[in-house]
This record gives structure tokens, sequence and C-alpha cells, in this order.
């Protein structure tokens, strides 16, 4: 058995044709589906984009003991412990921080390639950033230029070279992360008279800036739906090669993301956390040293995420069980043949694959990694910047949905069957609910081994 797993960022659940939205153009993904068992109820664990990338890496709850951060030397990834079987691992990423800043997040892979571009990326339109990336986007002529084109690209020629040997490609791609400037053409399939300009997301909500209102976020989700079918079609373009390679017979395919993004739900949030405002009531940006966050909540359009798995000689179908992020690493393992570790916390997901009536999570635990208010945390962009309210961790049980902040009536509770959106918060009609969820998550705080100076303020819920 051979392993490709693709990584696109920013990818919303809802945004994948697959899982019912028949307005995204997404023809690649929806393929993969009908052969894939789709993963109905797949939550995030660390947020956002590196801590989840701690996860899927070590299939372990980072969040308790790492934030945004290197790994330590004692951290073992599932690359490592593939290349010690002779498996030939490799990775093909456009995302930036796998490595810089000494991240060391190619450990364990034998082949390691980046794709320059990516660089800067929530700024580089507005022409500051990191001068590579720069230099990368001025050269752009067409669309294989883009970066998921080259990432996918990469991947495909990596395997003609391996296709004979076991193998473990791991490919990573930050599209659809913001700026979303793909060609033209695929924002014009959602918004037919779009005039070319690109709207940066403001982390905040779009009321709090003069320069937005609703038809500029309109805009944004059209571009961001635009560059998604441009993601799409270069998976497509990969996985249409390993079709034709003859490797789809023995090779497991598993497609997943970090986490989503808001486009004015939840009273106009358009971001996936929230800067803090100044004294004067104006927001602080993105690069300001002095910014700091303010209360993020993590709802479904963040947390709720995509995971197809393709395995050979398995039924197509689908799993309505919870699963985590963390969940994905075992089941590379398994589908191996490889034991899981025992410092491994996640579960592999073949025996659900096999079994839509296995049973899942109790529930799963999403959220920036643990820290209290005034802390500094890199987060977003990697930059270190001091929390000026509480984080929110977001508990989902059953068909409930806590967001539990320690800020004293901040805390928030739903009922995802009757209430997906997330409109109507019952944490005070059914404050029970409330607090056998938080006992779920002051035990998992226990067991992961939280810090006694980061689980003290959490083990109260403060209506």
């Amino acid at each position: 058995m051979n392993v490709i797993w693709i990584v696109a960022d920013t990818f919303r659940r809802d945004h994948v044709g697959a899982y019912g939205n028949k307005a995204i153009r997404t023809p690649a993904l929806n393929s993969l589906a009908e052969k894939s068992v789709r993963f109905d109820r797949h939550y995030a664990a660390g947020f956002p984009t590196m801590p989840t990338r701690a996860d899927h890496l070590t299939g372990r709850w980072t969040m308790s003991f790492m934030g945004w951060e290197p790994f330590d030397d004692n951290v073992t990834t599932v690359a490592q412990l593939l290349a010690d079987q002779g498996i030939h691992t490799a990775a093909v990423v456009d995302t930036p921080f796998y490595w810089r800043h000494g991240f060391n997040y190619d450990r364990g892979f034998q082949t390691f390639f980046t794709v320059q571009g990516q660089e800067g990326s929530p700024t580089r339109v507005q022409g500051i950033g990191h001068h590579e990336s720069r230099d990368v986007v001025a050269w752009w002529r067409k669309e294989s230029d883009r970066n998921v084109a080259k990432t996918m690209t990469r991947a495909g020629e990596w395997l003609e070279r391996h296709y004979k040997e076991q193998f473990f490609l791991y490919v990573d791609t930050w599209d659809p992360h913001e700026p979303w400037d793909a060609p033209s053409y695929y924002t014009e399939q959602y918004m037919p008279d779009y005039d070319g300009e690109i709207v940066q997301p403001l982390y905040a909500r779009w009321q709090d800036s003069p320069g937005l209102d609703e038809a500029k976020v309109r805009k944004a989700l059209a571009t961001y739906r635009g560059e998604v079918s441009m993601v799409d079609t270069w998976i497509g373009h990969l996985l249409r090669k390993v079709e034709n390679m003859g490797l789809m017979e023995n090779t497991a395919v598993i497609f997943t993301t970090d986490h989503g993004f808001y486009f004015g739900e939840h009273d106009g949030l358009f971001g996936k956390m929230t800067f803090a405002k100044r004294e004067d009531g104006r927001l602080y940006e993105h690069g300001d040293p002095d910014s700091q966050w303010s209360h993020s909540p993590l709802y479904e359009e963040l947390v709720a995420l995509p995971l197809l798995l393709h395995v050979p000689g398995t039924a197509p179908g689908a799993y309505s069980g919870q699963s985590s992020a963390i969940d994905v690493m075992p089941t590379v393992l398994d589908l191996f043949n490889q034991e899981t570790p025992a410092w491994v916390q996640g579960r592999s997901l073949l025996p659900a694959a096999g079994d839509p009536k296995h049973p899942g999570r109790t529930f799963t635990v999403s959220t920036v990694p643990f820290a209290n208010p005034g802390d500094r945390v890199s987060s977003v962009d990697n930059i270190s910047r001091p929390l000026k309210a509480g984080l929110v961790t977001t508990v989902t049980s059953g068909d409930w949905s806590l967001l539990y902040s320690v800020e004293p009536g901040m805390s928030e509770l739903y009922h995802l069957p009757s209430d997906p959106g997330q409109g109507k918060n019952l944490v005070h009609v059914e404050s029970e609910v409330a607090r056998e969820i938080h006992k779920q998550l002051v035990g998992f705080m226990r067991e992961t081994g939280l810090s006694d100076h980061l689980m003290k303020p959490r083990l109260e819920l403060r209506l």
C-alpha cells in the first residue's frame, strides 16, 4: 500500500460539492468522494495553520503542550516512523512555515520540496512582505504559474520517478488561503461581473471598517470560491495522473484541510480570528507591532473540516461519527500495517471507513493552543501578539457545540441538528448540558497533561 495525503489550507467543508453545496464547482474532489468514504463530522484540533500541521504529523493533541512553534527534539512524526520502516517519505509544500525560523516540520521526510510564492501571503498584494514572494508572483503569467499548480505538478513529477517504490507522499498547498487571486475566469463563475478587485480580510467584523460593506464581503467570497475551484482543478490534475499511472489500485488517497473561514457569518465576522480595537476604536491591522487578539469564537465554519478517505478495496460511503484531525496520522500508519506507538492519541479511521456504524468519538476539542489572557501567542501569520481576551475552545459533543471561554458570560452553546448555523445561544436555557460538556473539557485537559497555570482558569464554567 502507498499513501498520498493532500492538505489544502482554509478549505471550508461546505465548499466541497460532495458535502451538498450544489453552487460550488469542485468536480475533482466530487469524483474522489465517489470512490472514498466521506467523513461528515470531522473536526479541527489545534488551530489554525501550524498547530493543525503539528497534529497531523504527530497524531497528538499538541495544543496541550506546544503552541505555534518548532518541534522539540523529543517529538516524533509520522514521516520518521515510516522512513524507519523503509518507506520512501516525500513532501511537496507551498505553505511557508514548515522550515522557516527553524520550524523543522520537514522532520522525517527523505525528500522535501518547497514551492515559493506564498511567503507573506496576507500582505503581498499590498506591495509589502517577503521579497522572494513578490518576485515569484511578479513572474506569474498563466494559471500554471500559481502555487497550487506548481505544488501538484511537482508532486506528480516525483511520482514519475518513484511510483514503483512503496511511498508516503504528503502534498500541502496554502491555497485557497488569502489573498484570493485566482485567474478571473474562476471568480466569474460565481460573480459574472467581477471587476478584478482583491479584497483583503479584516480579521474582525466587517462593520468595523469604513472601507468594507456587504458587497465587498460578497466579492471576497466570490474570489474565495474561485480559488477553491482553481485548487480543485490542480488536485484533479494530480489525481488524474495517479489514476493514469495505475496507482489508485494500491494507493490510499486522503484529502483534508486545517480550518475554514468567515465571510460575514455571526454578525459580520470576516477572517478566522479577531483583532482587538485600539483605545480610539480603530482596529489593529496585519503587521502592526502593537496589535492584539480579541475574543475569537470558533464556530462550525472554522472547525468542521472535510475529510475524504479513499482506500483500495473499501466500499465508498459516508461516516457520520465524530473524528478529529489527530486521527489521520494513525490512519496512515494503519494503512501501512504499522503499529501505532502508545504516545499517539489519535485513533485509526480505517474501522470507521469499513463500517458506518463504528462508534466515533464522544467529543472533539478544537482550540488555538491553550494560553491565558495577557499571554503572547503566535497565530495566523507567525507574529507574536498578546491576548486581550481569553481564547475560545470549542467542544463538539454529540449534537451539541460548546464554545468555552474563561471570560464570564462569553461561553456559548448550540444544538447543531436544529441550529446548524449556530444562531441561537442556549447556554442559559440548557445550562446543565453546558456543564456536562465542560466536564468533558476538564477531563480532556487533565488527560492531556495541560499545565496547572493553564488548566486552573478553565476549571469553572462562568455563565
